[in-house]
């Protein structure tokens, strides 16, 4: 298990890493962090902005006196290396990548802006030439600021991003009881532990390692893990899997996977790797500014060649070039997107939809493929009584019922659950049952009144020859019950059917879903026949049985290798590589904790129609995210050729000053119409 230790070590600076970039392009850093250079940055830019001329309309600046321009000089400084340090690594890592975007756009706002003042103040105050050169200090103040701004507002709409692969590695204990050589055993930490060695694993114990069963048989939960519903009777012979719950019997087991080679790191490795995958997603904000960041670049170096050709003028070529760069990042840009998740996340809160990753809402709707887990998604994942009757005219109901809790408060299996909790229901006097024992697989055994009383599935009455209505138990079976008979020495006296629940709103979901042209897909680890009932009542015609956690991802892929924009809605851990791997992944707000970190999405009340309310809400919040940035960025059309003196033949050149409104005008524009998404 060294391996394994070493594992969750790598994948927990994985994950840090992958905080510091959540739907910043991987660049921006943890939350408290930026809130700090916000707040600093912010109380350093106020007198800037105060002592610095505001893109030349106040030649000396709203408040002046003698080595003010020093002032703002050292305070400028200051800002350009602490708060726009973030931008200038995120520009590095884009430019190491080969993708220039948001952060290389705000970065060459930043360093032209700083570079150019440099310039100027060494020209004004120190070779004091005749020509005054304009300096930008207050234009990187309030860039800096807005920026940083921008970036907190998104980070604490979306929330931070959770560690999945921390929590799935938390289901394996910290130690295993080894079995030494002279038959005692000894608590040992997990990556001591290696292939082959044996292992005790005691009663409600998770399960260490993988493993084959060398004695005892007991129950096992691998809900957690593969997403069967039920407890799973196993013995010796059998295989468990790591993190998997045992029941209620002692084994010995003997280990065949530990650390990289183990089940539950398998699906680990597939998570981390959608994820990463996932990660790489361009964002529609990153493609605005990567294209305007070409535009710029092309024009502003295009205006300095001709301007230095036509007006041989140094000063004058230099002063078009930084403008068109300058005004190629607009302030606005920087609040257009974040202004509008912050809105979003905010109206989907209070509508039960926690939204954790800002690139869901753009790719919404794109959506044509739903996939959905059945077990505690479609379906409450609680196995109640459907039907309970008596099969002999010599015992009631009450009796019945009061004979299988008898036996059943023994196991901890999901059916036994419901059958004792249906006794307490009817305040019903629960019979004493003793030496309760596993029969085979098929059931429990046990003495009431010193009779022998045995609760067993079919399998138990057909290999034993004990009659019972075939047809009953048909018809019982297709509305995708699981029933046990009650036997009172060797004879059928009651049944019982028992199924999990279909929630109110699921058919809803996959009529509406039907209705906006998307397919609906069952992804279950359920068994066929279980799955196949459902799919029915819901109306899914695509449904996929049997499914280990590798599986689903599978599903999800091949679905995307055909071009389909896949959502997959799920509760367990068994479902958190197929969340990871999908565009958009939805998890149950009442799942694990390892499906909530994988999702891009919670549904916070566990309403699988919220599906349907977040596509909506995804669907208007991308409408306004595009309105923004033709707001934000769409003026550069005009405003950049202007900047570069196209018209200056004509007379008509953009000035900083004139850059300066049109940029105010376009934040407030933005904050505005951001402010008018409504929930629909």
């Amino acid at each position: 298990m060294e391996q394994n230790h070493t594992m969750k070590m790598d994948m927990k600076g994985d994950m840090t890493g992958n905080e510091k970039g959540s739907d910043m392009g991987g660049h921006m850093m943890s939350m408290g962090n930026l809130k700090q250079k916000f707040w600093v940055s912010l109380v350093v830019a106020i007198p800037v902005l105060l002592f610095s001329p505001m893109m030349g309309i106040h030649a000396s600046g709203l408040l002046s006196f003698p080595g003010a321009s020093w002032v703002v000089l050292v305070l400028a400084t200051f800002l350009f290396f602490y708060g726009g340090r973030p931008f200038l690594s995120g520009a590095k890592m884009e430019l190491k990548m080969k993708s220039p975007a948001m952060m290389t756009l705000i970065a060459m706002g930043i360093i032209v802006s700083y570079g150019y003042s440099i310039y100027a103040f060494i020209a004004n105050n120190i070779l004091r030439t005749i020509d005054h050169k304009m300096e930008f200090f207050w234009e990187l103040a309030t860039l800096i600021v807005i920026m940083l701004l921008g970036h907190w507002v998104e980070m604490r709409a979306v929330g931070r991003a959770g560690n999945a692969l921390q929590k799935m590695a938390e289901l394996l204990p910290g130690s295993a009881h080894l079995i030494q050589q002279d038959g005692s055993t000894k608590d040992v930490p997990l990556q001591e532990v290696r292939v082959g060695q044996q292992v005790t694993v005691k009663l409600n114990e998770r399960i260490p390692t993988d493993g084959k069963i060398v004695s005892g048989e007991t129950t096992v939960n691998e809900s957690m893990v593969t997403g069967e519903s039920r407890a799973i009777k196993k013995g010796v012979g059998a295989t468990v899997i790591g993190g998997s719950l045992n029941g209620n019997g002692t084994l010995v087991i003997e280990v065949t996977g530990t650390g990289e080679s183990g089940y539950l790191a398998q699906v680990m490795k597939l998570v981390r790797d959608a994820q990463q995958d996932k990660s790489r997603v361009e964002s529609i904000s990153d493609k605005v500014a990567k294209a305007l960041f070409y535009v710029a670049l092309f024009v502003g170096i295009l205006a300095f060649i001709l301007w230095l050709i036509i007006d041989q003028d140094l000063n004058t070529a230099l002063t078009r070039m930084v403008t068109v760069f300058i005004i190629a990042c607009p302030h606005a840009l920087g609040l257009a997107i974040p202004l509008v998740i912050a809105r979003s996340t905010s109206l989907g809160a209070t509508h039960g939809l926690l939204i954790r990753n800002r690139n869901a809402l753009e790719i919404a709707r794109k959506i044509n493929v739903v996939t959905m887990d059945k077990t505690g998604t479609l379906t409450e994942g609680n196995f109640r009584i459907n039907e309970l009757k008596t099969l002999s005219d010599k015992w009631n109901e009450g009796q019945v019922i009061s004979m299988m809790a008898a036996l059943e408060i023994h196991s901890d299996h999901p059916l036994a659950q419901g059958i004792v909790e249906e006794v307490q229901k009817r305040n019903s006097t629960m019979a004493v049952a003793q030496h309760v024992t596993l029969i085979d697989g098929t059931g429990l055994m046990g003495e009431i009144d010193n009779a022998p009383v045995k609760l067993v599935a079919v399998t138990y009455l057909n290999r034993n020859r004990i009659p019972y209505d075939s047809a009953e138990f048909d018809r019982l079976a297709r509305q995708g019950n699981s029933i046990s008979y009650l036997l009172w020495k060797e004879e059928a006296i009651g049944l019982v059917a028992q199924g999990d629940q279909v929630k109110p709103e699921a058919g809803e979901t996959i009529e509406a879903l039907r209705k906006e042209h998307i397919v609906s897909v069952m992804l279950t680890g359920d068994n066929p026949t279980s799955a196949m009932t459902i799919a029915k009542t819901l109306g899914i015609d695509n449904v996929h049985a049997s499914l280990l956690p590798g599986d689903k991802e599978k599903v999800i892929e091949e679905y995307q290798q055909k071009g389909e924009k896949v959502m997959m809605v799920g509760d367990g851990v068994n479902d958190a590589p197929a969340l990871a791997r999908a565009d958009i992944g939805v998890a149950i707000g009442a799942g694990t904790d390892v499906a909530i970190d994988s999702a891009d999405v919670v549904l916070v009340q566990s309403n699988p129609y919220d599906i349907i309310h977040f596509l909506s809400l995804a669907k208007r919040t991308s409408s306004k995210m595009v309105q923004n940035l033709w707001w934000a960025a769409g003026y550069n059309i005009i405003a950049i050729p202007l900047a570069a003196g196209i018209l200056a033949p004509v007379g008509i050149v953009l000035s900083p000053a004139m850059g300066a409104i049109f940029m105010s005008l376009s934040t407030v524009i933005v904050a505005v119409n951001a402010l008018s998404l409504k929930m629909k």
